[in-house]
Parts: C-alpha cells; sequence; structure tokens
C-alpha cells in the first residue's frame, strides 16, 4: 500500500523540497500552504500522516492539531518546528502530535521519523482492526430457526448485505431486528468497522440531534465540550436506526438532509463533515400510515425503504419455537449455571400454543425464568409463566395445521427435535426414549428435516 503524505507548510520552498524528498521515497504526497486548507484536506483526502508546520497563516499548526485529531480516523502528526521551540514541541506531543521534527531539518533524519511514524500508524490500523473483529465476535448471536418466513428473511439478508444499499427492517416489537441488522452489517464489506446502534424512541427530542450529529463546546447550556455525533463515530461503518418512526419531524428533515449531502454538521457548527455510513433502519410502526397522518415524511420514507425486510412474529414461527427453546436453555445455562437439559414435551406444547406476544424478547426471558425454578433436569409446566401455562392452541397454530393429520406431523417434530436436544443428539438415547426403534427415528429426521 503506497502511503499518503499531506506537506502543510507556508513556504512553498520548503514544500517542495520534503514533496520531492518523499515523493523518491515512493510516497504519495499532498500539498497545503495554510491551517484551513490543511484541515480540509485532511477531511476529504484521509491521508496516512501528516507533517505539520507550526507557524502558519489562518490556524496556527496547533489548531489544526486539534482539529485533526476530533476527526473520525484521524492520522498521525508530525509537527514541524522551528529550531530551540522545544517547549512548543512539548506541547504539540500533549495534545496528540506522534513527534516532531526541527527545522531546518535533515533529509536523513525526516525520512526516519516518518518511516517510524507510518509504521506506528500500520500497529495501530493491524490492532483496531483486530478489536473490532474481537468486538463483532463477542457481540455476534446465531439467528436460530429453520421456518419458512426466517429462510425468506435469511435470503434477503444475504442478498443485500454485500451492498452499501440502505435498509428497513419492519416487525413487532422482539422479533430480532437488531440481530438482522448486526447479520447485515458482519456479512457486509464494512464488517471490521463500526457498528453503532441509536434508539430513536429513547432519546429525548432536545437531545437526538445532538446524539446523530453531534454538538461543539457552548452550542447549549450543558454542552460544556465538543462531542462527537453517532454519524462521525460510525464513520466507514454501519448505522443502525432503531425504532425510527419515534423520530421528530425536524430531525428527520437533518436526517434526511446527511442521507443526501453525506455530510453532517455539529449542532452549534459551521463546517460540514464529510461522512461515510450505510444506514440500517428498524421500526415496528407502519410508516406509510404515517405518512398518510403528516408524521412522518414521505421523502424520508423513500429514502429509507431501498430494500425493506419484513420479520415474521414468533406465532407465525411456531416451528421455530423448540429449537429457540433450546438455544436459550444453553444460552442461560452458562449464564445462571443451571443443569437444565430441556422441556417436558407438556412444556413445549404449552409453548407452540402460546401466541407470544412479546416475541422472542418474551420467550428468551421465559426460559430464563424457567431455568431459575427448575434449576437442573427438565423445564415441566409448572414452571413456565402463568400466560404460557393457560395457552390454548392459537390461531397460528390452527392456520398452520389444517388438518389433525398436519397437527400430529408438527407435534411429533416438536417431540424429537427437543427429545434430541435433551439427548444431546444422541439418537440411540432419543429412540430409546421415544419407544421407537433408530431406524423409525432416522426416517422421521430425514422427513421433518432434522438431520
Amino acid at each position: 500500500m503506497k502511503h499518503k503524505i499531506l506537506i502543510a507548510d507556508d513556504e512553498q520552498k520548503i514544500r517542495r523540497v520534503v514533496e520531492l524528498l518523499l515523493a523518491e521515497a515512493g510516497y504519495e504526497t499532498l500539498e497545503a500552504a495554510n491551517g484551513a486548507e490543511a484541515l480540509e484536506k485532511v477531511s476529504l483526502h484521509h491521508p496516512h500522516l501528516v507533517l505539520l508546520d507550526y507557524n502558519m497563516p489562518q490556524m496556527t499548526g496547533l489548531e489544526v492539531l486539534e482539529a485533526v485529531k476530533k476527526l473520525p480516523g484521524s492520522p498521525l502528526v508530525v509537527m514541524m518546528t522551528a529550531f530551540g521551540s522545544v517547549t512548543l514541541a512539548v506541547e504539540a506531543i500533549r495534545k496528540g502530535a506522534y513527534d516532531f521534527i526541527e527545522k531546518p531539518f535533515d533529509n536523513d533524519k525526516l525520512l526516519l521519523t516518518v518511516g517510524r511514524a507510518l509504521q506506528h500508524a500500520t500497529l495501530q490500523e493491524e490492532v483496531g482492526e483486530l478489536r473490532k473483529k474481537v468486538s463483532n465476535m463477542e457481540h455476534s448471536e446465531v439467528i436460530v430457526g429453520e421456518s419458512e418466513g426466517l429462510r425468506n428473511v435469511m435470503q434477503r439478508v444475504k442478498m443485500v448485505a454485500p451492498t452499501d444499499a440502505t435498509v428497513l427492517l419492519t416487525g413487532e416489537s422482539g422479533t430480532g431486528k437488531e440481530l438482522v441488522a448486526r447479520s447485515i452489517f458482519q456479512m457486509s464489506n464494512r464488517s471490521l468497522n463500526p457498528f453503532l446502534t441509536i434508539n430513536c424512541g429513547a432519546i429525548p427530542a432536545a437531545l437526538i440531534e445532538s446524539e446523530l450529529f453531534g454538538h461543539e463546546k457552548g452550542a447549549f447550556t450543558d454542552a460544556r465540550e465538543a462531542h462527537a455525533g453517532t454519524f462521525e463515530r460510525a464513520h466507514t461503518g454501519t448505522l443502525f436506526l432503531d425504532e425510527v418512526g419515534e423520530l421528530p419531524l425536524d430531525a428527520q428533515v437533518k436526517l434526511l438532509r446527511v442521507l443526501e449531502d453525506r455530510k453532517i454538521t455539529r449542532v452549534g457548527g459551521k463546517k460540514a463533515v464529510n461522512t461515510d455510513v450505510r444506514i440500517v433502519a428498524a421500526t415496528n410502526r407502519d410508516l406509510e400510515e404515517l405518512v398518510a397522518s403528516g408524521r412522518f415524511r414521505a421523502d424520508l420514507f423513500y429514502r429509507l425503504n431501498v430494500f425493506s425486510i419484513a420479520l415474521p412474529p414468533l406465532r407465525q414461527r411456531a416451528d421455530d419455537i423448540a429449537l429457540l427453546a433450546a438455544h436459550f436453555i444453553n444460552k442461560y445455562n452458562r449464564l445462571l449455571n443451571t443443569r437444565v437439559k430441556g422441556l417436558s414435551g407438556d412444556a413445549l406444547d404449552k409453548m407452540v400454543a402460546y401466541a407470544w406476544p412479546g416475541n422472542i424478547r418474551e420467550l428468551a426471558n421465559a426460559i430464563q425464568s424457567a431455568l431459575i425454578l427448575t434449576q437442573e433436569g427438565t423445564i415441566e409446566v409448572p414452571a413456565l409463566p402463568s400466560k404460557v401455562r393457560s395457552a390454548a392452541a392459537t390461531e397460528a397454530t390452527v392456520e398452520q395445521a389444517v388438518t389433525i393429520k398436519e397437527a400430529g406431523s408438527m407435534a411429533e417434530k416438536e417431540l424429537i427435535a427437543a427429545t434430541l436436544q435433551k439427548n444431546q443428539g444422541s439418537r440411540t438415547h432419543t429412540a430409546t426414549e421415544l419407544g421407537i426403534s433408530r431406524k423409525t427415528l432416522f426416517n422421521k429426521m430425514k422427513r421433518y428435516n432434522l438431520l
């Protein structure tokens, strides 16, 4: 990779000498004749290193340094100071400069300092990428299920993830919209870059613009220092706007402008900053209905609804309940230090019959509660929440099981899956417990896609 270096000095002769020296050494160079131009070129061209003179018109080197360090993914800075200006050099390092070099400088010393700085920048980048990988692994959660509805969702995720298209996720609360957003991010070309989430419905209207776009010191009463907003911090990555339907109208206008111009301006600021962020938005509201009632801007809706994915509620994914329950039993056994093996057949029947208005989030909470009450062995009906215990067959179950034969097949599939989970996948123990031969079990597993 050819490193890019910005030479910022108001003396053209010095810029020319340094440019020739660096070009001969194989570096790509940019030039700036004053502080404002230097800051602009850092924002536009993202150099790996800035050679920054202290004495420049419009902005001093220290002022440029302070501004550069606030930018997302800021480059390393080496200050160029007059001979004997040790105090200034120390101040520059205190404010974030990597090193300094005194003018007039020795060519070999300059190249050595540049090489050392770029080596440090490369190491920083590698460490940053490793940290992002670890962070992504820590936050990764498997999307569990084999139902047709979930397969359709994952097919659309795989289609859109490699692109930079804006995605709108719709579905009831608790259906796993953030999990799907993370999957889109992890399958994308931005997977080593930031993934940030902001819940648009959980932030007071007076603060939403500051959270999204940042603010400058003194922009409002409590703004005691400058603050980078979510868009700046998500630069080159993905921003998940959860509950986007809750955004106030004035914030909707500014969000639309950012999506169109790809630039943000902090509250109380004047300078626009380029931003490269992929948007994944989610809502449990009917945005088209909100548009019709004047509570959501039509132009913002069309900007967000480039590619939509509708997540089915859990009541339409009865086939996935046994798998989800087994997943959460394994997950929360570790967290709660319990030793529960699985669900009894009666407990599973109750869970399949329940409508789950809170969807997967409610199911996960129900499993946690049942594990605490059970501690070890098998979860029985009395350990389930009262609403689940009193559940009758849901309309969704009746819709999916139109005939008695289909209803029996569905129950049989769930029982086999739960028993396999209980016996940690052992077909011999599962067949014995179910009172059938291993060959019969194998044929049923093949028929129900449980292999």
